[in-house]
């Protein structure tokens, strides 16, 4: 295992960070005052190549390496969260979710736009009563012929308005034709366009944090999609879901190491600006104590989070480690948040200074893609054996990409 970078993976964080800098933050604190989500932003995402990295050549992407998504999410959650949530739910949840199960008419049709930008995706799991316990979602997809009827709703979609199209877990009804075979397990996954009769979106408002970014509910109401567009088999839903979760909670553990350099940007520059007594407050043993902490929760961060990309590069399961790495750097990344408001006292209490709306994005990862309870009991079954892993029958490519 080598945690060295490469002089890519250096280009990658470049390339990100100058992103970040210079299209996601001009207007930011207003866009997350008002809530006010920017669709050109995906467009921009899409023009950088950000959108593609992680993704083999053949499939129109830039043949960079699972490290490099997390390096590229890292960078742009420096910025906002926002930023990284796309690349969380469009590279990581869809196209790479697309690129393990799918098969090679599925991913060339859909794979090359998806990598260009040119069509956003999504995922859709959880359910309005559906949040951990996702072996209850209610959504239905009877087989009819040649397609499936879908009905049910699907809430705290992130880019619900702005998808083209959306990989959307349900469970299976009963075939009416009884000649069809019952699947193994009750669910199944598809890949559904926006455009197709009979969905509908809106957006949720009033969030505490990401303020910056779309999240909304799908409705489906007896929509029609083609058998071709069930991603694996009938049967696969739950399998593909979880593998999903995988990658984008390998994004959110990436992106929270952002958010806690952009804490330590924050606070090194408060610290050496602000005097009391006639001296920087950064002189203060208290305050020097909690910047360490943050330092701390970075570097432990990031050889998590690389481990976790080297797994992905070599094929192997990594559901616990990216667990772990999810429940950690999330946890990391709250205290950093919390702790830049403290150095920053009254002001960290306004959005003047930036450090109040890391507190209030960090929050949120602490509940999506696996809440900090659910990650908490899943490190300790893993450790008294009441959990394990078995090799996947689809497994993503591995780097180098054939």
């Amino acid at each position: 295992m080598d945690f060295a970078l490469t002089q890519e993976h250096e280009l990658i964080r470049e390339s990100a960070y100058k992103f970040g800098q210079n299209e996601i933050l001009p207007g930011l604190r207003e866009r997350d005052r008002e809530a006010i989500s920017d669709r050109t932003m995906l467009d921009k995402m899409g023009a950088a190549g950000m959108l593609g990295i992680a993704i083999p050549a053949k499939y129109g992407g830039s043949d960079t390496d699972y490290i490099s998504l997390g390096i590229a999410c890292e960078e742009l959650e420096r910025a906002d969260t926002s930023a990284r949530v796309v690349m969380s739910v469009h590279s990581g949840l869809h196209c790479l979710t697309l690129l393990q199960w799918g098969t090679e008419e599925q991913k060339q049709r859909w794979l090359p736009d998806l990598a260009k930008g040119t069509r956003v995706g999504a995922f859709a799991l959880t359910e309005p009563n559906v949040g951990s316990d996702a072996a209850n979602i209610k959504t239905m997809a009877v087989r009819d012929g040649d397609s499936y009827v879908i009905n049910g709703s699907k809430t705290w979609i992130s880019l619900a308005d702005y998808a083209d199209q959306f990989l959307v877990i349900t469970r299976l009804g009963p075939d009416p034709d009884p000649s069809h075979a019952a699947p193994k397990a009750p669910y199944a996954a598809f890949i559904v366009d926006r455009s197709t009769a009979g969905f509908s979106s809106r957006p949720l408002h009033g969030k505490l944090g990401v303020r910056a970014g779309n999240t909304g509910e799908l409705f489906f109401e007896n929509m029609r999609v083609s058998a071709d567009r069930l991603l694996g088999q009938e049967g696969d839903g739950f399998k593909i879901a979880m593998s999903a979760l995988d990658h984008g909670r390998f994004t959110v553990a990436s992106g929270s190491v952002g958010i806690i350099t952009a804490c330590l940007d924050a606070c090194v520059k408060y610290a050496n600006d602000r005097t009391v007594g006639g001296e920087p407050i950064g002189k203060k043993q208290l305050v020097q104590q909690m910047i360490a902490s943050m330092v701390q929760g970075r570097e432990i961060g990031r050889m998590l989070y690389y481990r976790v990309g080297w797994m992905k590069n070599t094929g192997l399961r990594h559901t616990k480690e990216c667990s772990l790495a999810k429940w950690t750097n999330c946890a990391a990344a709250f205290d950093a948040a919390n702790k830049a408001v403290e150095i920053h006292g009254a002001y960290g209490f306004i959005d003047e200074f930036p450090v109040e709306r890391y507190f209030r994005n960090s929050r949120g990862a602490m509940i999506y893609e696996g809440t900090h309870e659910i990650h908490t009991l899943m490190q300790a079954e893993y450790e008294l054996g009441y959990r394990s892993d078995k090799p996947l029958a689809h497994t993503l490519p591995t780097y180098p990409f054939a």
